[in-house]
């Protein structure tokens, strides 16, 4: 006789989608782990990368599941989740992308490098960014997530 194998329900989400995101296809997601990471400024945030598309939820969701074995891996992270933030749309400016280059250029400023996980943004200088958005008001977020 073979013995069957149990089977167990975990009790935490593995992923979770809201409508949040649909209405909005072009717009700025941020990952945020459950444990801070240290930044060169001595600072510690939990912002692990910022990110844009132009393809809505479904490259959030994407871009989660590529960066979650390096962000889980990390010691003492347990849970990545996904925020969204969305700017009004202007003629002839893409918004979402220089929404993103504020907010890193306001990340790196405050914590002296861009997120843990993010690639982009490392070396890029400040143009017109904050003609568009507010500095306080960019930097508000970032405290409010980090």
């Amino acid at each position: 006789m073979v013995r069957r194998l149990g089977v167990s329900l975990k009790s935490e989400h593995a992923v979770e989608v809201t409508r949040l995101a649909i209405g909005n296809q072009k717009l700025v997601y941020i990952l945020i782990a459950n444990k801070k990471f240290p930044y060169p400024h001595g600072r510690k945030s939990a912002i692990a990368y910022i990110g844009t598309t132009r393809k809505g939820v479904e490259r959030v969701a994407g871009s989660a599941a590529q960066r979650a074995e390096q962000i889980l891996g990390e010691h003492g992270v347990k849970k990545v989740t996904a925020r969204i933030v969305t700017c009004a749309p202007r003629k002839k400016v893409k918004s979402w992308i220089k929404l993103e280059r504020a907010m890193l250029l306001e990340f790196r400023s405050a914590y002296g490098s861009v997120p843990h996980c993010n690639r982009q943004g490392k070396n890029i200088m400040e143009t017109d960014e904050f003609t568009y958005f507010s500095r306080d008001a960019i930097r508000n977020v970032i405290q409010k997530l980090g």
